[in-house]
């Protein structure tokens, strides 16, 4: 299956609460690559790399986040493929 790119921006209490960690974890158990970082704003960028299925799981997961975070927005679009080889947690 051809892999695809995506980026999320993830809003709500998202920083400073392991969300870019339990994310990259969460990204690994689907073989996904790419990032997480935290944007000025408060939010959290995932730009990920994968399968589309993996990726409609990752985004789903997203949605609630980890225990400790309260999400309480998602915005998705479609990113050109990159080739990378881990997800890191910037």
């Amino acid at each position: 299956m051809d892999k695809v790119g995506c980026k999320a921006i993830v809003s709500g209490i998202v920083q400073g609460v392991g969300f870019r960690y339990f994310t990259s974890m969460e990204a690994r158990l689907y073989n996904l690559m790419g990032h997480a970082k935290n944007l000025p704003n408060g939010d959290v960028e995932v730009l990920m790399y994968g399968t589309p299925e993996k990726i409609d799981k990752m985004v789903e997961w997203l949605k609630t986040g980890p225990k400790t975070a309260r999400v309480s927005g998602i915005v998705v679009s479609d990113v050109p493929y990159q080739k990378t080889t881990n997800f890191l947690a910037c």
